[in-house]
C-alpha cells in the first residue's frame, strides 16, 4: 500500500488522538456505516472501544476478588476416587472400611541391618518406636520392639496379649534372648522382619482424622525427621512407603510443580512473544492478560469448591499456553491490518470482530476437548474438565477485550513492529510450504502415507496397563523405597478378602477356619502377594499359647481343642484393644484376609483376580459363603478399566462435537471430513509413538487425545475460514485462494504451534510419569498437526478441488460467519 493510500485511509476513518470522546465518535461512525449495525460483533466493537475505562475497572475488581479467593486454594490429600459412588466395587469397599477401618492408613518405615539386635542399636530402635508413637496423629506403632504375644491365663481362663519387649534390654545377652523370642513367633515372620536379609519394618498407623487433611504433611515430616535421626546415627538408609506417605509426598510434589510450571510457562510465553514480534509491548500486555487469567483460574477452583490435584495443578500453566495462542492470533491480525491500511482504530475494530469470531470457534473446540472429561463420572477428571473448559473461554474473553484496549492506549505500530510479517523464519517456512503444495503434492502424500503405514504397525504394539505407583519415575526415591519393601516383604499395596459365613459365629466353626487356611495356602502360591494375615493366624497363635508357646503347635486346633479354646477368646464387644477385633466382626460372621501386593499392573491384578475366582468358589461354596475381593488394589483395577472406557467415549464425543462446530462454520460435510484429516492423522501417529516407545494406554495418557484434538483443530478453522473468504474475492479461483489463505494464516499457525509445542513441552520436567507423558505426547501431536495443516490441508484442497469445494461451502451462508464479505471487499478496494 502506498503512502498516499494510507493517508487517504486515515482521513476516511479519521484516526484521532486517544481520548474517550474520539473513540466514541469513531466507533459510532464505523457502526452506522455498516449495513447490519445491530450485529453482536458490532455491539462488542463499539462497547469494548468506547467503554475502555469501565471494562478495565470491572476486570480489575474481579481480579482482586479472584486473587483474594485464590489465597484460599487447598491441596487435595485424598486418594483420587476413580469410580462413581454408586458403583458396586465402591459400595463394597466403603462397607469394608466401615466394618474394619481404612486399609491404607499404615505408613511403613524400613531398614536393612543384620546387626539390629546389638544392644545400643536395638535400644535406640526401641526408643524410636516410642517417640513415633507419641507424635500427635499416630494411633499405633508395630515393630520388633513393640510386638505382642498371646499368653494363656489359667486363673482367668482367658488369652492375654502381652508385650514381647515390655522394657529395654540391659545387656547384650538380654537382647540376644529377645531376638530368639521374636524370631520364634511365626505370626511375624516375613511380616515384620525378614530373617534372611536382615530387613525389618515399623508399621505406623495414622489416625483417620489426620489422613485426609493438610496436617498430615507436618505429621509425616515429624515421623520422617524422627526416623532419619536413627538412620543418621548408624549410617543406615531408612526407607518409607505406604499409602499415607505416598499420597503426602505426591501432594507436596504437585504443590511444588504448580509453582515451577507457572514460572516456566510464563518464561516460555515471554521469550517466544519477543522472538515473534520483536517488541516489548507485544510481550508486556499479553503477559498481563495471562497473569490475570491464571488468577481467575485459581479463583474458580476455590469458588467451585475444588482442590489442587495432580490434574487441576496443571491448569494454570495450561491457561498460560492457550492464552498466549489467543494473543498471537490477535496481535498478528492487528499488525497485518495496520500494515495494510495504516489505521490503528480500524485495525483494532477488525481484530475484535474477525479474530473474535475465529477465536470463539477455536476456543470452543479447545474447550470441548477438555469438557469431554465431564462425562467420565470420575471426580478428578470432571473437576479438571470443568475448570479447564470454563477458563479457556474466560481467557478468550479476557484476551479479546484487553488486547484491543491496551493497544488503543499506546502509539500505533511502527514499521519495525510489523517487520516480522515480511522477513522472518516463519516467512521462509510459508514460502517453502507454498512451493511444496504447488509442485510436490505427490511427495507430500507419499511421505504421509509411509508414516501412516508405520503408525498402523505402532498402534498394534499398544497395551493397556496401570499401576498405583505408575506416575512415579523409577529414579525417584519414592519408587526406590517401594522396591525395598517389595524385595523384602513382597509389597505394601493393600488387597483385602472378606468372607461372610452367612450366620452368626459361623467364622469360628472349624470348617470355616480350615477353608480360610486353604485359601491362605493358595494365596501363598502367588509371588506377587505377601504372606496373608487373618483370624486363622490368630487362632494358630492361640493354640501355640494354649500349649505354652510350643511352636510345633502353630497350626489349627482340632474340633475338641477349638471348643475348649473358645472360652479363652476375649470378648470382641469389649472396648479393650485386641488383635482379634481387627479381623472379625462382633457377630463372628464376617472376617477379613489381609494381603499386601506388589506394585503390579492392572493386567496382572486382573489375572490374579480371574485366576482366584474359581479357586475361591471351590474352597467356599457360594451357597454357604460370600467371598469378596476388595481393598485399594481392587478398586484401582476397576477404576482404571472404568476410566479408560469412559475416556474412549469422551474422545468420541469430542470428535462429534468438534465436527458439529465445524458444520456451523462450513455447512459442507465434505469440507468437514477434509478438515478432520490433518487433525486425526496426528492422533494415529501419537498412538503409534506410544506403541513403539512402550508407553501404555492408561488414564494419564489416554486423556491427551481429546485435549490435543481440541487444540490442533484451531489451525484448520483459521485456515479454512480464510480460504472460504478468498474464494469469494477470487471468483472461485481455487489455487489462488488456497495459496492466499496459506500465506495469511501461516504466520499465526507457525507462531501458535511453536508456543504450544514448547508450552506443553515444559511438562516433561515433571516428576510424575503421567504428566511427563501428557507434555511429551501433546507436544508431539500438536507439532505433527501444525505441519499437516500447513502441507496436507492445502494439498487436499487443490487435489480434490471439484469434490471438496462445493457451492454449498462457498455460497451457502454458515450459521457462524467469521469474515463478512462486504467488509473484506471494502478492505480490498482501499
Amino acid at each position: 500500500m502506498s503512502k498516499n493510500d494510507i493517508n487517504s485511509s486515515k482521513q476516511k476513518y479519521q484516526l484521532l488522538p486517544d481520548n474517550s470522546g474520539d473513540w466514541i465518535n469513531f466507533s459510532d461512525k464505523i457502526l452506522t456505516s455498516c449495513p447490519n449495525s445491530i450485529h453482536v460483533w458490532h455491539f462488542l466493537v463499539r462497547h469494548i472501544l468506547r467503554d475502555r475505562v469501565f471494562i478495565l475497572i470491572v476486570i480489575g475488581l474481579i481480579t482482586l476478588f479472584m486473587g483474594y479467593k485464590a489465597r484460599e486454594v487447598k491441596l487435595s490429600y485424598e486418594m483420587a476416587r476413580m469410580l462413581p459412588a454408586s458403583d458396586s466395587t465402591t459400595i463394597i469397599y466403603e462397607n469394608f472400611k466401615k466394618q474394619f477401618g481404612e486399609d491404607g492408613s499404615v505408613l511403613f518405615i524400613g531398614i536393612e541391618d543384620k546387626n539390629l539386635f546389638t544392644l545400643n542399636k536395638f535400644n535406640d530402635w526401641y526408643d524410636l518406636s516410642g517417640k513415633i508413637r507419641k507424635i500427635k496423629g499416630v494411633e499405633e506403632v508395630l515393630s520388633n520392639t513393640r510386638l505382642f504375644n498371646l499368653r494363656k491365663n489359667d486363673s482367668l481362663k482367658k488369652f492375654e496379649f502381652i508385650s514381647v519387649t515390655p522394657v529395654k534390654p540391659k545387656s547384650q545377652a538380654e537382647a540376644d534372648s529377645l531376638k530368639k523370642v521374636i524370631w520364634s513367633i511365626p505370626l511375624y515372620r516375613n511380616l515384620i522382619y525378614n530373617q534372611a536379609t536382615g530387613a525389618t519394618i515399623m508399621m505406623v498407623t495414622i489416625s483417620k482424622n489426620e489422613i485426609n487433611n493438610k496436617s498430615r504433611i507436618q505429621l509425616i515430616k515429624n515421623i520422617k525427621t524422627t526416623a532419619d535421626s536413627f538412620g543418621s546415627k548408624y549410617n543406615i538408609p531408612v526407607h518409607y512407603s505406604g499409602l499415607p506417605y505416598i499420597r503426602t509426598v505426591t501432594s507436596k510434589k504437585v504443590e511444588d510443580e504448580l509453582k515451577l510450571f507457572v514460572l516456566l510457562a510464563l518464561l516460555v510465553a515471554a521469550v517466544f512473544l519477543y522472538i515473534f514480534f520483536r517488541s516489548y509491548k507485544a510481550v508486556l500486555f499479553p503477559m498481563i492478560i495471562i497473569v490475570i487469567s491464571v488468577i481467575w483460574a485459581v479463583g474458580f477452583i476455590v469458588l467451585f469448591g475444588y482442590k489442587i490435584t495432580i490434574l487441576t495443578g496443571i491448569i494454570p500453566p495450561l491457561i498460560i499456553v492457550i492464552g498466549v495462542e489467543n494473543c498471537i492470533f490477535l496481535l498478528n491480525k492487528y499488525h497485518y491490518e495496520f500494515r495494510h491500511h495504516g489505521n490503528k482504530v480500524k485495525s483494532l475494530s477488525r481484530v475484535i470482530e474477525r479474530i473474535g469470531k475465529a477465536n470463539l470457534l477455536t476456543n470452543a473446540a479447545t474447550a470441548t476437548g477438555f469438557a469431554a472429561f465431564i462425562i467420565t463420572n470420575n471426580k478428578l477428571l470432571v473437576e479438571f474438565g470443568m475448570i479447564a473448559s470454563l477458563n479457556i473461554l474466560v481467557v478468550y474473553v479476557l484476551s479479546l477485550t484487553l488486547v484491543p484496549i491496551f493497544f488503543s492506549y499506546i502509539k500505533p505500530p511502527e514499521k519495525k513492529d510489523t517487520k516480522h510479517l515480511e522477513h522472518s523464519f516463519a516467512k521462509i517456512i510459508i514460502d517453502k510450504a507454498v512451493i511444496w503444495v504447488n509442485t510436490r503434492r505427490n511427495t507430500i502424500y507419499i511421505t504421509t502415507g509411509i508414516f501412516m503405514l508405520i503408525a498402523v504397525f505402532g498402534t498394534l504394539r499398544l497395551h493397556t496397563t496401570g499401576r498405583v505407583m505408575d506416575d512415579i519415575p523409577k529414579r525417584d526415591a519414592l519408587y526406590k523405597d517401594l522396591m525395598f519393601f517389595e524385595q523384602n516383604f513382597k509389597g505394601i499395596m493393600p488387597l483385602e478378602i472378606t468372607v461372610d459365613a452367612k450366620r452368626k459365629k459361623g467364622v469360628f466353626t472349624l470348617a470355616t477356619l480350615r477353608r480360610i487356611d486353604r485359601l491362605q495356602d493358595t494365596l501363598a502360591t502367588y509371588p506377587e502377594l505377601s504372606r496373608p494375615l487373618s483370624i486363622v493366624e490368630v487362632i494358630k497363635m492361640a493354640k501355640m499359647a494354649f500349649y505354652n508357646g510350643d511352636t510345633n503347635n502353630y497350626n489349627l486346633p482340632s474340633s475338641g481343642e477349638l471348643t475348649f479354646m473358645a472360652s479363652y477368646i476375649p470378648d470382641l464387644k469389649s472396648k479393650k484393644k485386641n488383635l482379634v477385633r481387627n479381623f472379625i466382626d462382633s457377630n463372628y460372621q464376617v472376617t477379613r484376609i489381609s494381603v499386601q501386593m506388589a506394585n503390579i499392573g492392572t493386567p496382572e491384578i486382573e489375572r490374579i483376580q480371574t485366576n482366584l475366582k474359581p479357586k475361591i468358589d471351590s474352597i467356599f461354596p457360594p451357597a454357604k459363603y460370600t467371598v469378596t475381593l476388595t481393598g485399594t488394589s481392587v478398586v484401582f483395577l476397576k477404576g482404571t478399566n472404568f476410566l479408560i472406557r469412559n475416556l474412549w467415549e469422551s474422545i468420541l464425543l469430542a470428535v462429534v462435537v468438534i465436527a458439529i462446530l465445524l458444520a456451523f462454520l462450513f455447512t459442507s460435510w465434505r469440507m468437514i471430513l477434509i478438515s478432520l484429516v490433518p487433525n486425526l492423522i496426528p492422533q494415529l501417529m501419537t498412538a503409534a509413538l506410544m506403541g513403539y516407545a512402550g508407553i501404555p494406554i492408561k488414564p494419564s495418557t489416554i486423556l491427551i487425545f481429546s485435549v490435543a484434538l481440541g487444540i490442533s483443530v484451531d489451525n484448520s478453522i483459521q485456515y479454512l475460514s480464510r480460504y472460504r473468504l478468498q474464494l469469494k474475492h477470487t471468483h472461485h479461483d481455487i489455487p489462488s485462494s488456497v495459496i492466499s489463505a496459506l500465506k495469511e494464516t501461516g504466520y499465526s499457525m507457525i507462531y501458535s504451534s511453536t508456543v504450544l509445542f514448547f508450552g506443553f513441552g515444559i511438562f516433561v520436567l515433571s516428576s510424575f510419569g503421567g504428566t511427563q507423558s501428557l507434555g511429551f505426547l501433546i507436544s508431539f501431536t500438536l507439532l505433527v498437526a501444525g505441519l499437516l495443516n500447513m502441507f496436507i490441508l492445502p494439498s487436499l484442497l487443490l487435489t480434490l478441488d471439484k469434490w471438496s469445494t462445493t457451492k454449498a461451502f462457498e455460497e451457502k451462508k454458515p450459521m457462524i460467519d467469521i469474515y463478512r464479505e462486504e467488509e473484506e471487499e471494502e478492505n480490498a478496494g482501499m
